[in-house]
């Protein structure tokens, strides 16, 4: 079976195309992305396992994805990121994020493909102790990439007689990859103290508890429903665990005595401390578990010449 993967030289889309060889399924690969970030290294030395190219292709231009055939599935991780700083680039990042999810939707009706798309925790707002996929009323994104999430949410949502798909509100990235960026909380405090930078904590945030999900388990979730053949047009919280600032700092403490921190304010991080529930995954088959501790200590260990 044939599998497009957009954004593949990004965080997320670097560590699939290194270990895409390992969804048996899949036997030819394309791999997207416009290189806007300028990730070559993400193409470096992938596995000749499979059959896999590579096309340097803005997805968001109109008719970008025609010359495409016979695809199977999509894994769709092309946008522009960085929730902190969408509020600075609000109109590029709607214009690019919505452009390349109406040519992915597009694509994927005309073409009967199955789409794998990424959504976000981060589309909750509400103050709760647990929020869950089943109560709309917690849908208060704080951020333009969040709004974006939510809206392409419901772009699936319209066309969900016309299209397979499975969406994933993603917590926030943590682990090493070929294409990783430093600006998701876990990699960034972990970059600041290799660099003997003081941590930028907010000051709401430092007790309060955030969705975490390690790399691995983000490619375990990609594996599982391909190789389940699972695309029921539903909406999964997807994390490793839940923890608070404190706790994150203190995982980082084990292995960086000298830990500095300075508290400032955040436009989005003003709300409430709450629990992002992952049952309605743990019932379709996949329980998340890997260690956020372990992609601490191996982003720390990216930085052990610095001093």
């Amino acid at each position: 079976m044939k599998l497009i993967l957009t954004g593949a030289c990004g965080h997320i889309g670097s560590y699939i195309s290194k270990n895409i060889f390992r969804i048996k399924k899949i036997q030819e690969i394309i791999l997207i992305d416009n290189f806007n970030t300028q990730r070559y290294s993400s193409l470096f030395n992938l596995k000749k396992k499979k059959k896999i190219s590579f096309f340097n292709i803005d997805i968001s231009k109109p008719g970008a994805l025609d010359n495409f055939k016979n695809v199977n599935f999509i894994i769709h991780c092309a946008s522009l990121t960085d929730a902190a700083n969408s509020f600075l680039k609000k109109k590029e990042m709607f214009n690019n994020n919505l452009g390349c999810m109406k040519n992915v939707i597009k694509f994927c009706i005309k073409n009967k493909t199955k789409l794998v798309h990424i959504s976000s925790t981060s589309v909750y707002g509400k103050q709760k102790s647990l929020v869950n996929e089943n109560d709309n009323s917690l849908l208060k994104p704080q951020s333009p990439y969040a709004e974006i999430k939510l809206i392409e949410e419901n772009m699936l949502k319209k066309e969900k007689n016309k299209i397979k798909f499975i969406s994933f509100r993603f917590g926030t990235i943590a682990g090493v990859s070929p294409g990783m960026r430093f600006h998701t909380a876990i990699n960034k405090f972990c970059f600041d103290t290799s660099l003997n930078q003081p941590i930028k904590i907010y000051k709401t945030a430092y007790n309060q508890f955030r969705p975490y999900l390690s790399i691995r388990d983000a490619f375990k979730v990609f594996k599982f429903c391909i190789e389940k053949d699972i695309f029921n047009n539903n909406i999964y919280n997807t994390l490793s665990t839940n923890l608070t600032v404190r706790q994150v700092l203190e995982m980082i403490k084990k292995y960086k005595k000298n830990v500095k921190i300075k508290f400032v304010n955040s436009k989005i991080m003003n709300q409430l401390s709450y629990h992002v529930d992952n049952t309605k995954l743990i019932k379709l088959g996949l329980n998340l578990k890997s260690n956020i501790q372990v992609d601490i200590r191996k982003t720390l260990k990216l930085f052990n010449y610095l001093k």
